[in-house]
């Protein structure tokens, strides 16, 4: 137990070191990146360790975290970019579609959104299946928004909480949490918002065009009425179904099946049997690193038969390219981490939060919702979140981990609005021009599917945590 004086001293520098981060990440031409690294000195050097010994806790919280999550995110936005070039995303949107059938063309654009997003960033594919949208706006008579709100709701739930999303994935790395069941309950946690975003969507959808249209004097559903897009001959030059979901579906299957093998192993209580050849294959081929690169290379050689090498290499560098401030961030966020744990902040504020009358499961949740309220970006929300609260719940007894890696995950949906590239990509998209108009159409629906998912992680952490 640190003195009280030093107790005092590691509290304040970390307060110090949070405030400093968010002002330059606000108010400032300082990055993310930068500001993190100058976070995690600020705390370390106020929390009384040695400058070579602060700088070794960042490089080492850097490559640790980047160690064991930085090539999955680098494969995943790899085939994200290959499935985005080569149709399979827009494929899988016009099946769900087409299977669904008329009238519930809402639900086809959330569950469309909830899939696509796992290896495809938000603001890409909203872009890519806009014209979806506005087909189905048209040939329908359904709202423009209604449609909209459905699919940009199902592409924002997966991308916070459902690795292999690069963000997701980030956090779980943080926590050192497996990926297998980091992926199982990100869906449980986010189903309830599907049906939220989709009653939000038809219930609001036709009122905010009919707002828009008595405060600005403009229709823009009529726009979309007018569109025109051969959608049947679209899908014809489409891969099939088959070869656009093999990709996005192999390797979760492979990581789920070493996550089934770690469990059966434990539950056997023989540690023999984690030797045995079935386990070994199992944890070889469901490690999320090997995984991920089975996936890449189903998708490459399956959905890029004819393209030229360097046109395919050159696809997948995009992606990487994409990826690049996410693996930054992503180890910022670590070396924060490790020098909240090398300093000793992380335990003395686990024991005194220990104390409150809250779950300790809120804690990643709440830091992740201000930083998402402050700064605007999700990823940098649930990275900072996991970052601070990891070390403290690591000194707190009887706390899952992987609900609490959940918990940053899902604290960073909260509220989109101006300082959120994809509130601008959503609205732009939409037509929608007006302030009061774009926080209907983005920010209230974001806040309730924060509140669906926080209900469904207090209710499944009183059950299972």
């Amino acid at each position: 137990m640190a003195e009280p004086g030093m107790e005092f001293q590691l509290i304040f520098g970390l307060a110090l070191a949070i405030f400093i981060l968010i002002f330059l990440v606000v108010k400032t031409k300082v990055h993310a990146v930068v500001a993190l690294v100058i976070a995690a000195s600020i705390a370390g050097l106020i929390g009384g360790m040695m400058p070579s010994d602060v700088v070794s806790s960042i490089t080492t919280g850097f490559g640790k975290t980047l160690s064991t999550i930085g090539l999955v995110i680098g494969f995943g936005v790899m085939m994200g970019r290959v499935l985005e070039v080569s149709g399979a995303a827009e494929k899988m949107a016009y099946t769900l579609v087409r299977w669904l059938g008329e009238k519930k063309e809402e639900w086809a654009l959330v569950i469309t959104g909830y899939i696509v997003s796992i290896p495809i960033f938000c603001d890409s594919a909203f872009v890519i299946l806009t014209p979806l949208v506005k087909a189905l706006a048209r040939s329908t008579g359904k709202s423009i928004l209604t449609l909209g709100i459905c699919l940009a709701g199902g592409l924002m739930l997966t991308h916070h909480a459902v690795p292999p999303t690069p963000g997701p994935l980030g956090v779980a790395g943080i926590y050192n949490v497996d990926i297998g069941l980091m992926i199982f309950w990100g869906v449980v946690f986010t189903i309830p918002g599907t049906f939220v975003i989709v009653a939000y969507a038809r219930r609001m959808g036709p009122r905010i065009e009919k707002m828009i249209e008595k405060d600005t004097g403009e229709d823009i559903g009529a726009a979309y009425r007018a569109f025109k897009v051969a959608a049947d001959e679209r899908d014809k030059e489409l891969p099939s179904l088959l070869l656009s979901t093999a990709p996005l579906i192999l390797p979760i299957v492979l990581i789920f099946l070493n996550t089934i093998a770690t469990l059966i192993v434990k539950a056997s209580g023989d540690p023999t049997l984690a030797g045995s050849v079935p386990v070994q294959i199992a944890s070889f081929i469901g490690n999320p690193v090997i995984a991920v690169g089975i996936g890449l290379l189903v998708a490459v050689y399956t959905l890029l038969p004819k393209t030229p090498r360097n046109d395919a290499i050159k696809y997948m560098e995009q992606g990487v390219e994409s990826a690049g401030i996410i693996l930054l961030v992503t180890g910022a966020g670590g070396a924060l981490g490790a020098v909240l744990r090398d300093s000793g902040a992380g335990d003395v504020i686990g024991q005194s939060v220990a104390g409150l009358p809250i779950p300790a499961i809120l804690i990643p949740f709440v830091i992740a919702s201000l930083v998402r309220l402050i700064q605007g970006s999700g990823t940098v929300a649930m990275i900072t979140g996991a970052s601070i609260s990891a070390p403290i719940l690591a000194a707190m007894p009887d706390v899952n981990m992987v609900f609490a890696a959940q918990a940053a995950s899902i604290g960073s949906m909260v509220f989109g609005y101006f300082n959120d590239s994809y509130f601008w990509v959503i609205n732009r998209m939409l037509g929608v021009k007006y302030a009061k108009h774009q926080m209907l159409v983005w920010s209230v629906p974001t806040t309730l599917a924060w509140a669906s998912a926080l209900v469904m992680l207090l209710i499944c952490n009183a059950l299972f945590g």
